[in-house]
């Protein structure tokens, strides 16, 4: 199969299957630290705790874990000095799923990319082989001929 050929029906093929847009739960938390990282910050997200012996719900922030991935959809109360409309905009759900999908159909391009070229200087090193081959077989029959004719010659002179 042709390479554009196959990279045409791939490209028809990732236009059909596109992925869900993921949804997020909403939860309030306060930033404890910021700025460390680009675009990240550690987040103490409230929780509460049932204490059976009063009978009471109390406040209890949830541990913070590195594996969590929390979006932010808005800023209630902005506590560094930088009032909400000095900031940029908070992305939409839209915008930051646009992004994803815009981001992953570079990737699968340069991966579909990669694995043509590869494809191809796997089939380039399979002709260089060939000739070689081919290079050894000449070379050996005009070795051969070359001894005939010099026999032919040599026979040709004795007489």
């Amino acid at each position: 199969m042709r390479p554009t050929l196959l990279l045409a029906q791939q490209a028809a093929q990732a236009a059909k299957t596109t992925a869900p847009i993921r949804t997020f739960r909403e939860l309030h938390g306060v930033v404890i630290s910021a700025g460390l990282m680009d675009k990240t910050v550690k987040v103490r997200v409230g929780g509460q705790k049932w204490n059976a012996w009063i009978k009471k719900f109390f406040d209890t922030p949830k541990p913070t874990f590195k594996s969590k991935r929390h979006v932010v959809k808005h800023i209630i109360a902005p506590g560094s000095g930088v009032p909400i409309s000095g900031r940029p905009a908070v992305p939409t759900a839209e915008e930051l799923h646009a992004e994803r999908e815009a981001d992953r159909e570079v990737k699968d391009r340069r991966r579909m990319l990669a694995r043509v070229v590869k494809d191809a200087e796997g089939k380039i090193m399979e002709v260089e082989k060939i000739g070689r081959q081919v290079g050894k077989e000449v070379r050996l029959w005009e070795g051969l001929m070359g001894r005939k004719e010099a026999e032919g010659k040599g026979e040709g002179a004795k007489p």
